[in-house]
Protein backbone atom coordinates (compact mmCIF):
# COMPACT_ATOMS: atom_id res chain seq x y z
CA UNK A 1 0.00 0.00 0.00
CA UNK A 2 1.14 3.54 -0.55
CA UNK A 3 0.70 6.08 1.91
CA UNK A 4 1.12 9.95 1.44
CA UNK A 5 2.21 11.97 4.70
CA UNK A 6 1.21 15.35 4.79
CA UNK A 7 2.74 17.40 7.42
CA UNK A 8 6.17 14.95 6.60
CA UNK A 9 8.34 17.54 7.73
CA UNK A 10 6.82 17.83 11.56
CA UNK A 11 7.53 16.04 14.62
CA UNK A 12 5.43 12.62 13.27
CA UNK A 13 7.12 12.74 9.80
CA UNK A 14 9.94 10.58 10.38
CA UNK A 15 8.29 8.16 12.94
CA UNK A 16 5.65 7.95 10.21
CA UNK A 17 8.15 7.16 7.79
CA UNK A 18 9.75 4.33 9.96
CA UNK A 19 6.46 3.25 10.80
CA UNK A 20 5.05 2.65 7.43
CA UNK A 21 8.25 0.84 5.97
CA UNK A 22 8.11 -1.26 9.41
CA UNK A 23 4.69 -2.39 8.30
CA UNK A 24 5.76 -3.38 4.78
CA UNK A 25 4.28 -0.50 2.63
CA UNK A 26 5.65 2.04 0.26
CA UNK A 27 6.34 5.44 1.68
CA UNK A 28 4.57 7.77 -1.17
CA UNK A 29 5.77 11.11 -0.14
CA UNK A 30 5.33 13.84 1.84
CA UNK A 31 3.96 17.60 1.69
CA UNK A 32 3.91 20.28 4.07
CA UNK A 33 2.99 24.08 3.23
CA UNK A 34 2.81 25.22 -0.33
CA UNK A 35 3.57 21.48 -1.90
CA UNK A 36 2.37 19.74 -4.17
CA UNK A 37 -0.34 18.40 -2.49
CA UNK A 38 -2.74 16.78 -5.40
CA UNK A 39 0.87 15.17 -6.99
CA UNK A 40 0.79 13.43 -3.48
CA UNK A 41 -2.56 12.21 -3.41
CA UNK A 42 -2.47 10.66 -7.25
CA UNK A 43 0.63 8.94 -6.06
CA UNK A 44 -0.98 7.54 -2.80
CA UNK A 45 -3.36 4.99 -1.62
CA UNK A 46 -4.39 6.78 1.32
CA UNK A 47 -3.38 9.72 2.99
CA UNK A 48 -1.93 10.24 6.53
CA UNK A 49 -2.56 14.05 7.76
CA UNK A 50 -0.70 15.56 10.70
CA UNK A 51 -0.04 18.81 9.92
CA UNK A 52 -2.51 21.58 11.17
CA UNK A 53 -5.83 22.72 11.37
CA UNK A 54 -5.14 25.53 8.60
CA UNK A 55 -4.47 23.13 6.13
CA UNK A 56 -6.66 20.90 6.70
CA UNK A 57 -9.89 22.30 4.21
CA UNK A 58 -7.48 22.10 1.35
CA UNK A 59 -6.40 18.55 2.48
CA UNK A 60 -10.20 17.27 2.40
CA UNK A 61 -11.20 19.17 -0.84
CA UNK A 62 -8.20 17.38 -2.61
CA UNK A 63 -9.07 14.06 -1.43
CA UNK A 64 -12.65 13.92 -2.17
CA UNK A 65 -11.46 15.24 -5.70
CA UNK A 66 -9.46 12.41 -6.23
CA UNK A 67 -11.57 9.70 -4.45
CA UNK A 68 -8.58 9.06 -1.70
CA UNK A 69 -9.53 7.86 1.93
CA UNK A 70 -7.66 9.90 4.90
CA UNK A 71 -6.53 9.72 7.75
CA UNK A 72 -6.40 12.59 10.20
CA UNK A 73 -4.41 12.82 13.35
CA UNK A 74 -4.06 16.84 13.61
CA UNK A 75 -5.20 18.17 16.79
CA UNK A 76 -6.23 21.81 17.65
CA UNK A 77 -9.00 21.32 15.59
CA UNK A 78 -12.48 23.82 16.10
CA UNK A 79 -16.10 23.21 15.85
CA UNK A 80 -15.93 24.08 12.33
CA UNK A 81 -13.24 21.39 11.06
CA UNK A 82 -15.44 19.44 12.51
CA UNK A 83 -18.44 20.25 10.47
CA UNK A 84 -15.39 20.06 7.15
CA UNK A 85 -14.82 16.62 7.99
CA UNK A 86 -18.68 15.32 8.23
CA UNK A 87 -19.30 17.08 4.92
CA UNK A 88 -16.02 15.33 3.37
CA UNK A 89 -17.05 12.01 4.87
CA UNK A 90 -19.96 11.96 2.58
CA UNK A 91 -17.73 11.06 -0.21
CA UNK A 92 -14.86 9.26 1.19
CA UNK A 93 -13.67 7.30 4.14
CA UNK A 94 -11.83 9.60 7.16
CA UNK A 95 -10.76 8.13 10.48
CA UNK A 96 -10.03 11.13 12.51
CA UNK A 97 -9.16 11.18 16.60
CA UNK A 98 -7.15 12.93 18.84
CA UNK A 99 -5.13 10.39 19.37
CA UNK A 100 -3.85 7.18 17.16
CA UNK A 101 -2.24 4.90 20.24
CA UNK A 102 -4.05 1.53 21.23
CA UNK A 103 -2.75 2.42 25.06
CA UNK A 104 -5.16 5.85 24.64
CA UNK A 105 -8.01 4.36 23.28
CA UNK A 106 -8.40 1.58 25.56
CA UNK A 107 -8.00 4.55 28.41
CA UNK A 108 -10.78 6.15 26.84
CA UNK A 109 -12.87 3.53 26.52
CA UNK A 110 -12.25 2.76 30.26
CA UNK A 111 -12.88 6.69 31.28
CA UNK A 112 -16.27 6.27 29.66
CA UNK A 113 -17.24 3.31 31.41
CA UNK A 114 -15.95 4.68 35.03
CA UNK A 115 -18.56 8.04 34.30
CA UNK A 116 -21.26 5.85 32.97
CA UNK A 117 -21.20 4.22 36.73
CA UNK A 118 -20.45 6.40 39.27
CA UNK A 119 -22.26 9.02 40.05
CA UNK A 120 -22.49 13.24 39.79
CA UNK A 121 -20.59 13.50 42.57
CA UNK A 122 -17.95 11.83 41.40
CA UNK A 123 -15.44 15.18 39.67
CA UNK A 124 -13.75 14.41 36.60
CA UNK A 125 -9.95 16.13 36.17
CA UNK A 126 -8.21 15.39 32.72
CA UNK A 127 -4.37 16.30 33.17
CA UNK A 128 -2.29 16.39 30.58
CA UNK A 129 1.71 17.10 30.04
CA UNK A 130 3.58 17.91 26.57
CA UNK A 131 6.74 18.90 25.13
CA UNK A 132 7.44 22.52 25.48
CA UNK A 133 6.96 22.77 21.20
CA UNK A 134 3.13 21.63 21.19
CA UNK A 135 0.60 24.43 20.55
CA UNK A 136 -2.64 23.57 21.00
CA UNK A 137 -4.07 23.08 24.61
CA UNK A 138 -5.37 21.45 26.10
CA UNK A 139 -4.24 18.51 23.64
CA UNK A 140 -6.32 16.25 21.36
CA UNK A 141 -6.09 13.30 23.63
CA UNK A 142 -7.20 15.47 26.83
CA UNK A 143 -10.53 16.02 24.50
CA UNK A 144 -10.89 12.78 22.81
CA UNK A 145 -10.63 11.43 26.95
CA UNK A 146 -12.77 14.55 28.21
CA UNK A 147 -15.40 13.55 25.58
CA UNK A 148 -15.37 9.87 26.48
CA UNK A 149 -16.17 10.98 29.90
CA UNK A 150 -19.14 12.84 28.82
CA UNK A 151 -20.42 10.41 26.89
CA UNK A 152 -20.54 8.10 29.68
CA UNK A 153 -22.44 11.21 31.89
CA UNK A 154 -24.77 11.52 28.47
CA UNK A 155 -23.73 15.52 28.79
CA UNK A 156 -22.16 17.92 25.96
CA UNK A 157 -18.72 18.24 26.69
CA UNK A 158 -18.91 21.70 25.40
CA UNK A 159 -21.28 22.76 27.92
CA UNK A 160 -19.76 21.12 30.88
CA UNK A 161 -16.04 22.01 30.68
CA UNK A 162 -13.60 24.03 33.30
CA UNK A 163 -10.66 24.79 31.73
CA UNK A 164 -7.59 27.88 32.66
CA UNK A 165 -8.77 28.38 36.23
CA UNK A 166 -6.85 31.33 37.86
CA UNK A 167 -7.35 33.88 40.29
CA UNK A 168 -10.49 33.48 42.93
CA UNK A 169 -13.38 31.50 41.49
CA UNK A 170 -16.47 30.51 42.44
CA UNK A 171 -16.35 27.24 43.54
CA UNK A 172 -16.13 23.91 40.97
CA UNK A 173 -19.07 23.72 39.18
CA UNK A 174 -20.87 20.49 40.15
CA UNK A 175 -20.64 17.98 37.63
CA UNK A 176 -18.20 19.49 34.98
CA UNK A 177 -15.28 17.66 33.59
CA UNK A 178 -12.10 20.00 34.50
CA UNK A 179 -8.96 20.33 31.99
CA UNK A 180 -5.38 21.04 33.15
CA UNK A 181 -2.10 21.52 30.68
CA UNK A 182 1.06 21.44 31.43
CA UNK A 183 4.33 22.02 29.13
CA UNK A 184 7.96 21.40 29.47
CA UNK A 185 10.85 19.35 28.61
CA UNK A 186 10.28 16.93 25.61
CA UNK A 187 7.94 14.56 27.19
CA UNK A 188 5.71 13.13 24.31
CA UNK A 189 2.28 12.68 25.90
CA UNK A 190 1.12 12.34 29.74
CA UNK A 191 -2.22 12.27 30.33
CA UNK A 192 -4.14 11.74 34.09
CA UNK A 193 -7.89 11.43 34.16
CA UNK A 194 -8.96 11.78 37.97
CA UNK A 195 -12.52 10.75 39.27
CA UNK A 196 -12.58 12.30 42.73
CA UNK A 197 -15.38 12.29 45.30
CA UNK A 198 -15.13 13.03 49.51
CA UNK A 199 -13.44 10.10 50.61
CA UNK A 200 -11.73 8.38 47.57
CA UNK A 201 -10.14 9.02 44.30
CA UNK A 202 -9.67 6.78 41.07
CA UNK A 203 -6.98 7.92 38.60
CA UNK A 204 -6.09 6.30 34.77
CA UNK A 205 -3.20 7.03 33.71
CA UNK A 206 -1.50 7.20 30.24
CA UNK A 207 2.46 7.68 29.33
CA UNK A 208 3.65 7.54 26.04
CA UNK A 209 7.46 6.80 26.15
CA UNK A 210 7.75 8.09 22.63
CA UNK A 211 5.87 8.71 19.06
CA UNK A 212 5.92 5.01 17.30
CA UNK A 213 2.63 4.48 19.21
CA UNK A 214 1.12 7.22 17.16
CA UNK A 215 2.86 6.43 13.76
CA UNK A 216 2.06 2.70 14.46
CA UNK A 217 -1.63 3.83 15.45
CA UNK A 218 -2.00 5.87 12.18
CA UNK A 219 -0.57 2.86 9.74
CA UNK A 220 -3.14 0.46 11.46
CA UNK A 221 -5.98 3.01 10.98
CA UNK A 222 -4.91 3.65 7.02
CA UNK A 223 -4.72 -0.29 6.12
CA UNK A 224 -7.71 -0.91 7.86
CA UNK A 225 -9.65 2.67 5.97
CA UNK A 226 -8.80 1.37 2.69
CA UNK A 227 -11.20 -1.35 2.75
CA UNK A 228 -14.03 0.71 4.41
CA UNK A 229 -17.19 2.96 2.36
CA UNK A 230 -17.45 6.33 2.97
CA UNK A 231 -18.09 7.41 6.65
CA UNK A 232 -16.30 9.31 9.35
CA UNK A 233 -14.65 6.94 11.81
CA UNK A 234 -12.97 6.81 15.15
CA UNK A 235 -10.10 4.83 16.19
CA UNK A 236 -11.67 2.69 18.85
CA UNK A 237 -13.63 1.54 15.69
CA UNK A 238 -10.37 0.61 13.79
CA UNK A 239 -9.29 -1.20 17.11
CA UNK A 240 -12.49 -3.29 17.81
CA UNK A 241 -12.97 -1.64 21.36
Amino acid sequence: MKIGIIGSQGRMGQALVDAIAANGHTHAGGVDKDGDLAGLISASDVLVDFSSPGGLEASLDACVAAGKPIVIGTTGLEERHHFLIDDAARDIPIVQTGNMSLGVNMLAALVEQAARQLGADWDIEILEMHHRHKVDAPSGTALLLGEAAAKGRAVNLKDHSERGRDGIMAPRTPGHIGFASLRGGSVAGDHNVIFASDNERIELIHRAENRTIFASGAVKAAEWLVQQKAGRYNMQEVLGL
